[in-house]
Protein backbone atom coordinates (compact mmCIF):
# COMPACT_ATOMS: atom_id res chain seq x y z
CA UNK A 1 0.00 0.00 0.00
CA UNK A 2 1.22 3.47 -0.85
CA UNK A 3 0.30 6.18 1.66
CA UNK A 4 -0.37 9.65 0.27
CA UNK A 5 1.16 12.39 2.39
CA UNK A 6 0.66 16.08 1.69
CA UNK A 7 3.61 18.20 2.77
CA UNK A 8 2.90 21.75 3.86
CA UNK A 9 6.39 23.17 4.47
CA UNK A 10 5.02 26.62 5.24
CA UNK A 11 7.60 29.36 5.63
CA UNK A 12 10.37 30.46 7.97
CA UNK A 13 12.07 27.35 9.31
CA UNK A 14 9.22 25.12 8.10
CA UNK A 15 10.84 24.03 4.81
CA UNK A 16 14.04 23.02 6.62
CA UNK A 17 12.13 21.00 9.21
CA UNK A 18 9.95 19.39 6.55
CA UNK A 19 12.99 18.43 4.46
CA UNK A 20 14.46 16.60 7.45
CA UNK A 21 11.14 14.83 8.08
CA UNK A 22 11.12 13.67 4.45
CA UNK A 23 14.58 12.16 4.97
CA UNK A 24 13.16 10.17 7.89
CA UNK A 25 10.23 8.98 5.75
CA UNK A 26 12.66 7.80 3.05
CA UNK A 27 14.58 5.75 5.63
CA UNK A 28 11.30 4.22 6.82
CA UNK A 29 10.50 3.29 3.21
CA UNK A 30 13.87 1.57 2.79
CA UNK A 31 14.05 -0.20 6.14
CA UNK A 32 10.46 -1.28 6.58
CA UNK A 33 9.18 -1.59 3.02
CA UNK A 34 6.63 1.19 3.28
CA UNK A 35 5.81 3.38 0.33
CA UNK A 36 4.92 7.06 0.49
CA UNK A 37 3.63 9.34 -2.23
CA UNK A 38 4.68 12.85 -1.15
CA UNK A 39 2.93 15.93 -2.54
CA UNK A 40 4.12 19.43 -1.61
CA UNK A 41 1.59 22.22 -1.40
CA UNK A 42 1.62 25.90 -0.46
CA UNK A 43 0.39 27.05 2.95
CA UNK A 44 0.72 30.16 5.08
CA UNK A 45 2.76 33.23 4.19
CA UNK A 46 4.46 31.68 1.18
CA UNK A 47 1.04 30.75 -0.19
CA UNK A 48 -0.17 34.33 0.29
CA UNK A 49 2.91 35.62 -1.55
CA UNK A 50 2.39 33.25 -4.47
CA UNK A 51 -1.40 32.95 -4.72
CA UNK A 52 -2.97 35.63 -2.53
CA UNK A 53 -4.50 33.01 -0.22
CA UNK A 54 -3.02 31.36 2.91
CA UNK A 55 -4.83 28.12 2.07
CA UNK A 56 -5.28 27.83 -1.71
CA UNK A 57 -7.93 25.53 -3.19
CA UNK A 58 -5.23 23.27 -4.66
CA UNK A 59 -3.70 22.81 -1.20
CA UNK A 60 -7.11 22.02 0.28
CA UNK A 61 -7.70 19.40 -2.43
CA UNK A 62 -4.30 17.76 -1.80
CA UNK A 63 -5.06 17.63 1.95
CA UNK A 64 -8.50 16.11 1.44
CA UNK A 65 -7.06 13.36 -0.76
CA UNK A 66 -4.15 12.61 1.58
CA UNK A 67 -3.87 9.86 4.15
CA UNK A 68 -1.79 12.25 6.27
CA UNK A 69 -0.67 15.88 6.29
CA UNK A 70 2.80 16.91 7.46
CA UNK A 71 2.72 20.58 8.50
CA UNK A 72 5.95 22.53 8.86
CA UNK A 73 6.28 25.80 10.74
CA UNK A 74 4.04 28.64 9.64
CA UNK A 75 4.97 32.00 11.04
Amino acid sequence: MKANITLLPGDGIGPEVTNEAVKVLKVIEERFGHSFNLNKALFGGIAIDQTGSPYPDETRDFCKQADAVLLGAVG
